[in-house]
């Protein structure tokens, strides 16, 4: 079976990057732009940034920002309607995982109209036409969504995350400005980078995985692991770096798919409302731990990306280990829970077993699980 690797046509870098949309919509001829952006950017002068390249180009646009920072049906069926109203003819999309998302399920739905439901876009849905054009700006360096064919809603009826895989979504352009990232405060900063971790070992160690994505995710750990501290700390090099250390993994993981860290981590934004990346930082190590005896050598290549040395000199067992300690060490150094223990419910394990059983992302862990085994590592985080 043939592989197939998914990209934006194009993709700028580094500071500055945002002062090509101009040049860009002018230049495809598009007329009005739908921006959403989340409430919090738009209120500290985020967004702004982005409509005053906008507004100098005397480029039309509308704002909506009713999105949540786990997007619910809700959003984007408001959003929806206020396209569709708003006249425009493509989306830009400012903020992290939320505002991306949103725009994904809005642009798609506007170009195929039978899915207006949004549940019936959970899964790899048979759309027909490609979504609206969308411009994506990443304000956080973590989700890497406006490189990827994955989207996630939440259905807050159910209590649960909707992972949509649909490559007519990807965004047409992303803008990868380190300038936009700088206003994330340090705990942020420190979340969506161990997001950002996450797809790249997920992705490396992930069923689907092969030379092409084991490419970009190897570099994506080197890149991250010498980065996120500094990022933490906003120091412009350490910004810099995040925002193409989470782009690259991104590039990997959309064709490939993951595991059971965000299997299980979704259940959480879903229930409790956790911030995505705590719940995948919180998660890695003991689900690298279980996955060990399914991922061959792998690890030792991790661990000598995470900056481990000697790892060519250790065994089996010993550069296993050197890996999920360097994880955990950089996890630990950059503010994150060690456990559960503030999140989850005990009694709430069975539901969350089930729902991370359920998820999209479970089939592509490199070992075979059931929702015992899944309820056992919950167990052992609380």
């Amino acid at each position: 079976m043939a592989n197939r690797f998914i990209l934006n046509e194009t993709s700028y870098h580094g500071a500055g990057a945002i002062q090509s949309i101009s040049e860009e919509v002018i230049g495809r001829g598009y007329k009005k732009a739908f921006v959403c952006s989340d409430p919090d950017l738009v209120k500290f002068g985020v967004t702004q940034k982005v409509l005053d390249v906008l507004e100098k180009a005397n480029l039309d646009y509308e704002l909506y920002s009713n999105i949540k920072p786990n997007p619910t049906i809700e959003n984007v069926q408001t959003g929806v309607a206020a396209y569709k109203k708003s006249g425009a003819d493509y989306l830009i999309a400012i903020g992290g995982g939320s505002s991306m998302d949103t725009s994904k399920a809005i642009g798609i739905i506007i170009n195929n109209p039978e899915f207006e439901d949004v549940r019936s876009l959970e899964g790899v849905a048979p759309t027909k036409n490609k979504s609206v054009p969308i411009l994506a700006v990443p304000t956080t360096a973590g989700t890497a969504a406006e490189v990827t064919i994955n989207y996630v809603i939440t259905d807050a009826e159910k209590n649960r995350k909707m992972v949509c895989v649909d490559p007519k979504d990807i965004p047409v352009i992303a803008f990868v400005d380190p300038d936009m990232m700088s206003s994330m405060p340090k705990g942020l900063t420190a979340a969506t980078g161990m997001d950002a971790l996450t797809h790249a070992i997920e992705g490396y160690i992930t069923a689907g995985a092969w030379e092409l994505s084991d490419m970009f995710h190897i570099k994506a750990i080197e890149i991250i692991a010498k980065n996120l501290r500094g990022a933490v700390e906003n120091t412009p090099e350490g910004r810099e770096g995040m925002a193409l250390g989470q782009y690259v993994a991104g590039m990997g993981f959309s064709n490939v798919g993951l595991g059971i860290v965000h299997s299980m981590a979704h259940p959480l934004g879903a229930l409790y409302d956790t911030p995505h990346g705590v719940a995948n930082a919180i998660i890695l190590p003991t689900v690298m731990e279980y996955n060990a005896d399914a991922t061959g050598e792998k690890y030792r290549d991790i661990a000598k990306a995470m900056g481990v040395e000697g790892t060519e000199k250790m065994t089996q067992e010993e550069y296993r280990k050197a890996a999920v300690d360097a994880v955990k060490k950089l996890a630990e150094d950059v503010g994150i829970p060690k456990d559960l223990k503030d999140i989850v419910k005990k009694e709430d394990i069975p539901f969350l077993a089930q729902s991370a059983y359920d998820d999209a992302c479970r089939p592509g862990n490199p070992k075979e699980t059931s929702v015992e085994d899944i309820t056992k590592l919950y167990e052992s985080l609380i």
